[in-house]
């Protein structure tokens, strides 16, 4: 890392330059980034609307230029940005090292699945890929991979990711019972319907493609099974 590096918190004065290394870092990472879907001005209009007190905002400066910045929460690492020009000197280092010092039981980040740099960054740095999405949820609606620096304890961590999502888990069996229940009061016939099942199966697996047609096809038969007979 270089010895004239330093981090800093951000203040209100800094959130134009860091607009600006923000769009720089975006433009200069070509494919690796999708067409931005908002033009220059709206982005430092974002920028300039950020409540220091709601994020960690720091700015990493060589040589009193910015060189990048970093903009996380509790949870989340939200933007790692490095200038272009100051890439490979172990800026990005210094400000992922700063959060991870912060944020010692672990967080998350989003990436874009065509950023393979950023990837390969956040994996030297001990990260863990998770899920992979289709970009639905996405402003650009390209494909995207959660990413998790698991912390000191990484057991615990990812156990508590594991305890969110039965939450969420329970929620779906819950309004998928109650939905298979209602509907066979408005079905033309109480047999199971082959096709539409062979279809949910083909929707669910273009999701967990991990999974595959076979795992996810006896998934969903027990789901419809069990909330069946729950309705029974």
């Amino acid at each position: 890392m270089s010895t004239d590096l330093v981090l800093r918190p951000a203040t209100p004065d800094d959130l134009p330059a860091i607009a600006e290394l923000h769009l720089a870092a975006r433009h200069g990472a070509g494919e690796a980034f999708p067409p931005p879907v908002h033009p220059d001005e709206e982005a430092r209009a974002w920028v300039a609307g950020w409540d220091l007190t709601a994020y960690d905002v720091w700015v990493a400066e060589r040589g009193g230029v910015p060189a990048g910045y970093a903009r996380w929460t509790a949870t989340w690492l939200d933007d790692l940005y490095v200038h272009p020009e100051h890439q490979g000197h172990g800026v990005g280092t210094a400000l992922f090292d700063l959060v991870a010092s912060t944020r010692p039981g672990g967080f998350c980040l989003w990436v874009f699945e065509s950023n393979t740099p950023a990837r390969a960054f956040y994996r030297r740095h001990g990260c863990l890929e998770l899920e992979r999405t289709d970009g639905s949820a996405n402003e650009e609606h390209a494909p995207d991979i959660r990413v998790a620096c698991p912390g000191a304890d990484p057991l615990a961590f990812l156990r508590g990711l594991i305890d969110e999502t039965d939450l969420v888990l329970g929620d779906v069996l819950a309004r998928r019972t109650a939905l298979t229940r209602a509907v066979q009061a408005v079905k033309p016939s109480t047999e199971r319907d082959a096709v539409r099942e062979a279809d949910i199966v083909e929707r669910v697996a273009a999701v967990v493609p991990e999974l595959g047609i076979g795992r996810v096809a006896r998934i969903v038969d027990v789901i419809i099974a069990e909330s069946l007979d729950a309705s029974g």
